[in-house]
């Protein structure tokens, strides 16, 4: 029987993190997905921190995955990481072992973990003797250098260059995504189908216990605090209307996100201006269900992004019935579809009208309100539905 071969890399090499991030939740549900679908056709493998490459017996993984879950579900977490002491045991009980190759097999990659490592990617596969389905998430850095690390372009560039040299089918979770891929791909001269699937979208069940919220109108904006989130659009007028509203018509601004890179300016205005206290609150961990009390409860979800991939939190929102207001990006606007209400991320006047509008109930919120119960959010299933049709036609 043909084997499909999920490497959950990523996944190992966060086991000191409290919260996922966006990558982390995509490599999640490829793991429970492709396990419900396939069960026992499905292996897991990973390119150990400790140990390097091989593969992870169903029950190991299966376990992993649920003391992930578990803490992803309860733990707010912040910024400090797991001791390495405390780490080290759990990463014991995932050392990988050889596994026995099956030609024909699919070796399905959902992050980038080890894409700028060329020569290990042509290993695995070799030693597998599997095809390669890969899922990209964004040219970004490539696109935009100016919003990541300084090494950030030539590292991507170097994970763009090795799936489009060794992937024999490319999953991307937009068109737009799509549309950045297909020149790289084009260029080697290699005939490599790109499929188009959509994020699934994550909605959680209601808690046991309510989960407390503020009890004020507040605006949300969730996102790693990194420079093409355009925090500083929402931190500028937040300053402007603490300095010119009286006190209750002030809204409050949760930003829910750990610290990236490059977010000086940022960091600043959080900690250091005035005017910005007791109305902007940063919050570094938040466990999934009090994110979700957190989605559920705001007066709209605010995403003003200079670049994105997909829009997770746009999908996310618009599910449990909250507005969103956000950049006019292809991304969004396929994550989206027509009930946000878009924006120009420089428009600051644009953004202060609709946010006042929507913090006071005005017509934009109420025709908003009226768009969310047509749109249909994408899933898990469509998602895996286009992924197994991708496997089988690399396996006939």
């Amino acid at each position: 029987m043909k084997r499909v071969i999920l490497d959950i890399s990523r996944l190992i090499s966060r086991a000191r993190h409290h919260t996922p991030s966006g990558v982390d939740r995509v490599e999640m549900a490829y793991a429970r997905g492709l396990y419900d679908r396939l069960g026992d056709r499905l292996d897991f493998a990973a390119v150990h921190p400790l140990a390097g490459y091989g593969r992870l017996s169903s029950e190991t993984a299966l376990r992993y995955l649920d003391l992930l879950e578990r803490r992803w579900d309860s733990e707010g977490g912040g910024v400090e990481q797991r001791s390495l002491r405390e780490t080290v045991p759990l990463l014991m009980t995932l050392l990988p072992k050889p596994g026995r190759p099956t030609p024909g097999s699919v070796y399905v990659q959902a992050s980038p973990h080890h894409l700028t490592r060329p020569a290990l990617v042509e290993r695995i596969l070799a030693r597998e003797q599997a095809r390669f389905l890969c899922l990209v998430h964004d040219l970004i850095p490539i696109e935009y250098p100016e919003y990541a690390r300084p090494d950030g372009a030539s590292l991507h560039q170097r994970r763009i260059e090795t799936i489009a040299a060794y992937a024999d089918g490319v999953i991307v979770n937009s068109a737009a995504t799509g549309d950045s891929m297909r020149p790289w791909i084009t260029r080697t001269g290699r005939d490599v189908a790109i499929h188009v699937a959509l994020l699934g979208t994550q909605v959680m069940p209601t808690p046991v216990s309510p989960i407390a919220v503020p009890e004020v109108p507040y605006f949300l904006c969730v996102g790693t605090i990194e420079p093409r989130k355009n925090h500083l659009l929402l931190l500028n007028l937040w300053r402007t209307f603490a300095e010119t509203l009286p006190q209750n018509e002030i809204p409050r601004l949760i930003i829910v996100g750990r610290r990236g890179w490059e977010n000086e300016q940022v960091i600043d205005m959080l900690e250091r201006c005035p005017s910005l206290r007791g109305h902007v609150e940063e919050r570094n961990g938040c466990s999934d269900q009090h994110l979700d009390a957190l989605l559920r409860g705001a007066r709209a979800l605010v995403l003003p992004s200079f670049a994105e991939g997909y829009g997770m939190p746009v999908a996310e929102a618009l599910a449990v019935g909250t507005p969103v207001i956000c950049s006019d990006l292809p991304a969004l606007r396929e994550a989206g579809g027509s009930a946000p209400d878009f924006l120009d991320p420089l428009d600051g006047p644009a953004w202060r009208r609709t946010i006042f509008d929507h913090f006071s109930a005005g017509p934009m919120h109420a025709a908003q309100l009226e768009r969310i119960p047509a749109y249909r959010p994408p899933t898990w299933q469509q998602h895996v539905d286009i992924v197994i049709a991708a496997i089988d036609a690399l396996q006939r």
